[in-house]
């Protein structure tokens, strides 16, 4: 039985990372066409490297992915805590409509922020791609600062309150390295759901101005070139880190969390 369970566990894995080697494999091909090798080359990542039209679009997604994820975990931040103030009922209805833009088909949501951009007079741009990354990243950064903030204790802030603290300090020093984990999960995944989303940002970024997601589908258009394979495995090493950081960022709230337990114990 054990060995069934082995099998069928390399087989799912083999399934869904089969075709990523393929593509990382292809990415250092000296030939131009698929499925013929003819030895090992850099000739694609230095072209890719070279390319203005790449390093534009990598520039937009790092910088607008970087900001979203700022914004959208400061506002989550700051809902969370207004949200721990509330009333038993208020707070889950704010937390389930908080929870639909989850469910919501990411067309549906492209669609419905071009016409509201539309409709306020905006410009489809740079700014309307910032200003729906927002809206995207938002709940789930909620979902990784909420929990921590409905089950944060207030012994520690009133005490450090009694022992002079103002307000503002006993935030910084008390309240802020608590949630510290939470906040960093909600910008590590806010900054992937960035740089990650092609939908919405289609819809909402006008012309003239591209991220990696929709320079690569513009290149295709046109051609599968090597060099998109280059770029397509760069993207998909840096979703790799991204998931290390999140795994590691869960490790230590599980050792604090556990801390925080035989503190309690004692």
């Amino acid at each position: 039985m054990q060995k069934i369970k082995t099998t069928y566990l390399a087989f799912i894995v083999a399934f869904l990372y089969a075709p990523i080697v393929v593509l990382i494999a292809q990415s250092f091909n000296a030939s131009r066409y698929r499925g013929q090798w003819t030895g090992f080359t850099w000739e694609w990542y230095e072209k890719l490297i070279e390319s203005e039209d790449i390093i534009n679009a990598f520039s937009n997604t790092l910088t607008i992915g970087v900001t979203s994820a700022i914004l959208a975990t400061l506002l989550a931040l700051v809902t969370a805590l207004g949200m721990r103030q509330m009333g038993r009922q208020s707070r889950m209805l704010l937390r389930g409509l908080a929870n639909v833009p989850l469910l919501n088909a990411d067309i549906v949501t492209g669609i419905s922020l071009m016409l509201l951009f539309l409709g306020l007079g905006l410009k489809l741009g740079y700014d309307t791609i910032l200003l729906a990354h927002i809206v995207i990243s938002l709940p789930y950064a909620m979902l990784c600062i909420l929990p921590q903030v409905l089950t944060m204790d207030n012994v520690w802030y009133e005490a450090a309150r009694d022992l002079g603290a103002t307000p503002f300090q006993a935030f910084r020093k008390v309240i802020l390295p608590e949630l510290m984990p939470g906040i960093v999960a909600a910008f590590l995944l806010s900054f992937a759901m960035s740089a990650d989303d092609f939908i919405v940002t289609y819809f909402t970024k006008g012309a003239g101005i591209e991220t990696l997601t929709t320079e690569i589908y513009s290149e295709l258009k046109l051609g599968v070139h090597p060099e998109m394979y280059a770029l397509s495995t760069l993207f998909f090493c840096g979703v790799l880190v991204f998931a290390a950081l999140l795994m590691l960022n869960y490790k230590v709230i599980r050792r604090y969390r556990a801390a925080e337990r035989r503190g309690q114990e004692v």
